[in-house]
């Protein structure tokens, strides 16, 4: 059995299925052993930050913003990856200097396209 070729992703398959589904039945089984469900009117009352809610949940969000989010969070990573060239510069040579210029350039050109597309005014 052993000398199947299959039989050592088989067990590893085994292994990834048990080391994700364990955690999950240990805490299954603590809820129902330990914290047994006793629902009333208070526990299943509508709370968030210590008050009670008024109106409707449902709330208008304008999906520039997730854009604006977006963009940021991709000139953000791009900020923490010009670090560590920053740092070596003197130590590097000419084909890091075009690999950063290359990089840098590109970041332009998304910073170029997103203003072009209008993602960037605010209104």
């Amino acid at each position: 059995m052993a000398s199947n070729p299959y039989f050592s992703l088989a067990v590893l398959f085994v292994a990834a299925l048990g080391f994700g589904l364990a955690p999950l039945g240990m805490a299954w089984l603590w809820g129902k052993v330990f914290s047994p469900a006793k629902p009333n009117a208070i526990k299943n009352a509508i709370y968030e930050c210590g008050l009670e809610s008024k109106g409707d949940a449902w709330v208008q969000f304008r999906s520039a913003y997730y854009l604006y989010a977006i963009i940021f969070l991709i000139f953000d990573v791009e900020a923490v990856f010009l670090l560590p060239f920053a740092v070596a510069f003197t130590g590097l040579g000419a084909g890091a200097c075009l690999a950063m210029l290359v990089f840098v350039l590109l970041l332009i050109e998304g910073w170029a396209w997103a203003w072009a597309k209008g993602i960037l005014t605010w209104a």
